[in-house]
């Protein structure tokens, strides 16, 4: 009797602190993208300022998606900034797991997500529901609104410096910036002719009538953490 009871006031509080706790990060991601979509909002206003006199048919576009998603159009691109609504742990392989900061204390590990995706700005305009996008990074926000980014190369945040800045609106406005950055050198490339060799009767139809063949700037190549 004695155990069964010692097990549920153990129940109780791991309920209780992993509650506490995942509410804590939730709050603290969701606030980082509240910011980040101001940054984005201010950022497109000051582009397209500027775009006035290179030439206006090319406009920055600005759009928020609900609470938990954001999209910036940049030409011919897109980004999608998107909050996960679950708080994760990394698993016992990855770096993270020899940072000091964590070792220190386990909580510290629990991370909120926000990901960052590169699509065709026509994959959404003409309904291409086929068409591939790319993570290009992910933002990792905890209880003490620590951070680091996981992604591709320009955009890595080097996991030992996870637990020595808080995440700011400087970093925020650094962070979209390099994905823009990327995004735009990360060219759509002709897929190889044996992917796109065969067609069925039906792709070629869609294609005709609503413009949906499938396309991805990697479709037909494997796409590597490290492109570009």
């Amino acid at each position: 009797m004695e155990s069964e009871l010692a097990m549920r006031e153990e129940i109780l509080r791991t309920i209780e602190h992993k509650s506490n706790l995942q509410q804590q990060i939730f709050d603290h991601t969701f606030n980082v993208l509240t910011e980040l979509k101001e940054v984005l909002q201010e950022l497109s206003a000051e582009i397209n300022d500027e775009l006035e006199t290179l030439d206006k048919r090319v406009r920055i576009e600005y759009r928020d998606r609900g609470k938990f998603e954001a999209q910036f159009h940049i030409g011919a691109d897109m980004l999608i900034f998107s909050m996960h609504t679950n708080v994760f742990e990394f698993n016992r392989e990855h770096p993270i797991w020899q940072n000091s900061y964590v070792q220190r204390d386990k909580d510290n590990s629990y991370c909120g997500i926000i990901n960052i995706y590169n699509f065709l700005t026509d994959s959404f305009k003409f309904n291409r529901n086929a068409d591939e996008g790319y993570l290009i990074g992910r933002i990792f926000v905890n209880r003490e609104n620590q951070y680091f980014v996981e992604g591709k190369r320009q955009m890595t945040l080097k996991h030992n410096n996870f637990g020595t800045e808080a995440i700011s609106r400087a970093a925020l406005q650094h962070i979209v910036e390099v994905a823009v950055q990327y995004s735009l050198e990360f060219d759509l490339l002709v897929p190889p002719y044996d992917t796109v060799k065969i067609v069925s009767v039906d792709q070629l139809n869609t294609k005709i009538e609503h413009s949906k063949m499938q396309t991805g700037k990697r479709l037909g190549y494997k796409f590597n953490s490290d492109d570009i």
